[in-house]
């Protein structure tokens, strides 16, 4: 009541304002009370007539938008029946987020997997034709930049964006990036040619590697002589403190006189950009003041090149002075030292460490191997891909077993369309070549091991779905179908190890006799009836012998009624016949539909672009609601091994002598 108090308080009179009897007797009079009225929509509700707006904002029998209005919802309906009405809104779709992995084969020359490739894929095995959808896509999200950067056409490659007003942009001269910035050895800074023109060019060829950018200079002058001040005043300070230490005093005063005294052409001052500086720093100051030296002053040291950017873990402070241990002091006899046992337990085919032969590093042209030439390229790359996700690495990358061991790869790839361009995907390179499963056909669900957003063998359903569709779409599509086809749903021949192609499917709709087909297209499942012979007769017959349009003859009433017994995936499919089909089926949109949001992206005449949603209606891809399944009659498979060309039986006729113990 605060905020409706706080807009219309001016509409409700001083009685009416506090009172919430139904049975309210007081006078009406002008400014003061009005009368009791009930609510025009029969909620059964009773206030004073001055509140009648107010109720209107609570009223359950009051005609409201959908809560989804904004997602494009059209539907106006009471109060009370939003919540119910949220099951069916068409505006309330869900995404399916279902994933799954497939991983490359091992061995592409396998029997089985030439042999199902001659197969029909619209009407073969399901488990092949989701596998074939994968590949397809995952042919078309890897890049071969990431995988072989040294293949890449280095022409094609589009320079990157310079960065406008970046401080720090511009490097030194002997190649050290400072802020993102980019080296001068490949284009000359007009402003530094400028700068270097009454410089003889034997000088300029001489100091060109050890030349200093004076505007850097004397920015990093400027930042250093304020925290030279700062190091005095703390000198000072601490000095004070400790009067009696004569000796660190002193050395103290050396430093702040050797700061003072530093400039470009001294090689005894303590600056970030003296020649030496560290080997001088390392000598006059102590190891803590040494890591504080370095803790301060880092990113100068790492700009002026006066140390690299990243360093051994052992280099990066200094401990003091260390000094060795004889052997004649130690408690441990020499040669009797052993590997912790967690490294032994990684190795234990190696038991004697003592007797692992010698290894020497030495560089190997693999260039004339036959099998480097006759490499297929979609089955290196999906193996390297496979490596890098699984292993963490490249196959030609050196990579640590653990504190012992190290395994040293080399791999040397020629493939024949290299030098690929900077966005050229697998797909491209693929494209003319002739057919071949490199994936395997079953399937593995997602685990805590692999990020599914960088994974590329990760796929992901994201098909979209009204609300109340998914929870079938869920039980029909993965777990009955897609989760059940290795041996359950779909049954292979015990000999496809050997090449034996044959299927079964083993199971139906119970309510009709319908099979279960896979669109690669669409990447989704379908119901296919099972009709009669003599309709697949008439099906069959020629343009004279059939009207091909015999079904749009029938009357608009009567198609719409037939379409209404169709399920959503036969209504998208339906919907591109022809412009009379396509209303029909929209006469079915708000009722069987879903609206989606769609973003497209509008380019100007000016250069400028901005995305734009739109307001889209279709249907999903949900075939028939399938609460039971059953059997099918098609021969088992036992009596497919009857007559299968790889069971060949061996029957033993010589008699083979046994011996008995006695």
């Amino acid at each position: 009541m605060s905020y409706y108090r706080s807009i219309k308080a001016s509409k409700l009179h001083r009685h009416c304002e506090s009172c919430y009897s139904r049975r309210c007797r007081a006078p009406v009079e002008i400014a003061v009370s009005c009368v009791i009225i009930s609510c025009r929509a029969l909620c059964g509700a009773t206030f004073h007539l001055c509140k009648e707006e107010e109720h209107a904002l609570l009223c359950p029998n009051e005609k409201v938008p959908c809560l989804n209005v904004h997602y494009g919802c059209p539907f106006t309906m009471c109060r009370s029946r939003l919540a119910t009405h949220l099951e069916v809104c068409p505006a309330s779709v869900v995404c399916c987020s279902v994933e799954w992995n497939r991983w490359p084969l091992e061995d592409i020359h396998n029997d089985f997997y030439i042999n199902i490739l001659n197969e029909d894929k619209d009407e073969g095995a399901l488990d092949l034709s989701m596998a074939l959808r994968d590949q397809r896509h995952l042919c078309t999200r890897i890049k071969m930049k990431s995988l072989f950067p040294e293949l890449m056409d280095q022409e094609d490659e589009p320079p990157p964006p310079e960065e406008e007003g970046a401080v720090g942009g511009e490097p030194y001269s002997d190649g050290v990036e400072v802020n993102g910035g980019s080296n001068d050895h490949f284009g000359q800074n007009p402003t530094k040619a400028t700068k270097n023109e009454n410089i003889p060019e034997e000088k300029m060829a001489a100091s060109s590697e050890n030349s200093i950018d004076r505007d850097k200079y004397d920015r990093y002058e400027k930042m250093f002589s304020k925290e030279r001040g700062g190091c005095r005043q703390a000198a000072v300070e601490k000095d004070d403190k400790k009067e009696k230490d004569g000796s660190s005093k002193g050395q103290r005063a050396g430093m702040v006189e050797n700061s003072r005294g530093s400039n470009e052409g001294s090689e005894s001052g303590h600056a970030p950009w003296q020649k030496g500086v560290l080997e001088r720093v390392g000598q006059e100051l102590t190891a803590q003041e040494y890591n504080m030296y370095i803790v301060h002053n880092g990113r100068m040291l790492i700009s002026f090149g006066q140390m690299p950017a990243c360093t051994p873990r052992e280099k990066d402070f200094v401990y003091g002075k260390l000094e060795p241990v004889s052997l004649d002091s130690m408690t441990i006899p020499l040669g009797s030292y052993k590997p912790p046992v967690s490294y032994r337990e990684k190795r234990r085919d190696r038991k004697d460490y003592s007797k692992v032969p010698e290894t020497e590093s030495k560089y190997t042209d693999t260039s004339d191997l036959d099998d480097i030439q006759k490499m297929d390229e979609m089955y290196a790359t999906l193996l390297c891909c496979a490596e890098k996700e699984i292993r963490g690495h490249k196959i030609c990358e050196t990579v640590p077993i653990d504190g012992l061991f190290v395994d040293i790869a080399t791999q040397t790839y020629s493939f024949p369309t290299a030098p690929y361009k900077h966005d050229t995907s697998l797909a491209d390179i693929t494209t003319d070549k002739k057919s071949k499963l490199y994936v395997q056909t079953v399937t593995e669900s997602i685990s805590a091991r692999h990020d599914p957003t960088s994974c590329p063998f990760t796929f992901r359903c994201g098909h979209p779905f009204r609300r109340d569709e998914y929870p079938y779409h869920y039980k029909n599509v993965h777990a009955d179908i897609q989760f059940s086809l290795d041996g359950w749903f779909e049954q292979r021949c015990p000999l496809a190890y050997l090449g034996c192609t044959h299927t079964r499917k083993n199971f139906h709709p119970f309510s009709q006799k319908a099979v279960v087909t896979y669109h690669q297209d669409l990447s989704t499942f379908s119901l296919k009836p099972e009709v009669c012979g003599s309709l697949t007769a008439v099906a069959q017959l020629g343009p004279q012998e059939m009207n091909e349009d015999s079904l749009s003859c029938l009357p608009y009433e009567v198609l719409c009624h037939i379409a209404g017994y169709l399920d959503s995936f036969t209504l998208s499919q339906l919907a591109l016949v022809s412009q009379l089909f396509r209303e029909i089926c929209a006469t079915h949109l708000q009722e069987r539909g879903m609206v989606t949001l769609k973003w497209r992206k509008r380019s100007y005449s000016h250069g400028g672009s901005r995305w734009k949603c739109t307001k889209v209606w279709e249907f999903s891809h949900l075939f028939s609601k399938v609460n039971r399944w059953c059997f099918n009659d098609d021969p088992s498979m036992s009596d497919h091994l009857k007559v299968c060309p790889f069971y060949q039986r061996e029957i033993k006729t010589e008699r083979i002598a046994v011996m008995l113990k006695d």
